[in-house]
C-alpha cells in the first residue's frame, strides 16, 4: 500500500480565552501560510487527548483544559492532489485556555488570540469555520449548564 493510500489521524482544538480564540498560521503544508486552529498528527501509541495537549503545547506553548469532544471531520483525497493529497481523520475538541502566552513553535509560523469574528474571517477551510461555530455553541451550552448548577446549589 502506498503512503498516499494510508489514513492519518489528526487532532485539533478550538481554544477559548474569554471572548477570544487561539489561531495559528501554518508554517508548513498542508495549507502553508493559512490560518487554522492548533493541532497536528497523532503519534503511534499516543492517546488522542495526550496527542492534543502535546500538539497545542508544541505549536503554541499554551496549556489548556479539554472541555469536550467537538466532532470528527475528514479531509478526503482529491484526484488532483494539492492540500488534500491524503485521507486524514481530524478529531477536534473544545478547550479553555489555562496558562501561557502563545508563541509560534513546531510547524506554526504565528500564534495569537483573536476575537472569534476575526478568527472566522481568517479561516480558509469551511470545515474549520464550521468547527469554530459549533465550538462557540458548545461552550455557551456548557457555561449555561455550569451557571444553572451553581445557582441551584449542592
Amino acid at each position: 500500500m502506498a503512503e498516499s493510500e494510508t489514513i492519518k489521524v489528526g487532532v485539533g482544538a478550538v481554544i477559548f480565552r474569554d471572548a477570544q480564540m487561539l489561531l495559528i498560521k501554518r508554517g508548513k503544508a498542508p495549507f502553508k501560510g493559512q490560518w487554522s486552529i492548533p493541532g497536528g498528527g497523532l503519534d503511534y501509541g499516543e492517546a488522542v487527548r495526550d496527542g492534543l495537549v502535546r500538539e497545542i503545547r508544541e505549536e503554541t506553548g499554551v496549556e489548556v483544559e479539554i472541555l469536550g469532544l467537538l466532532d470528527v471531520f475528514e479531509a478526503l483525497p482529491r484526484p488532483e492532489g494539492g492540500d488534500f493529497a491524503q485521507h486524514v481523520v481530524l478529531i477536534d475538541y473544545v478547550c479553555e485556555w489555562q496558562a501561557g502566552e502563545p508563541v509560534a513553535g513546531d510547524d506554526a509560523a504565528e500564534a495569537e488570540f483573536v476575537p472569534v469574528d476575526t478568527a472566522l474571517e481568517r479561516l480558509s477551510w469551511d470545515k474549520t469555520r464550521e468547527a469554530v461555530s459549533r465550538a462557540c455553541e458548545m461552550r455557551q451550552r456548557l457555561r449555561a449548564k455550569f451557571y444553572k448548577e451553581s445557582q441551584d446549589g449542592p
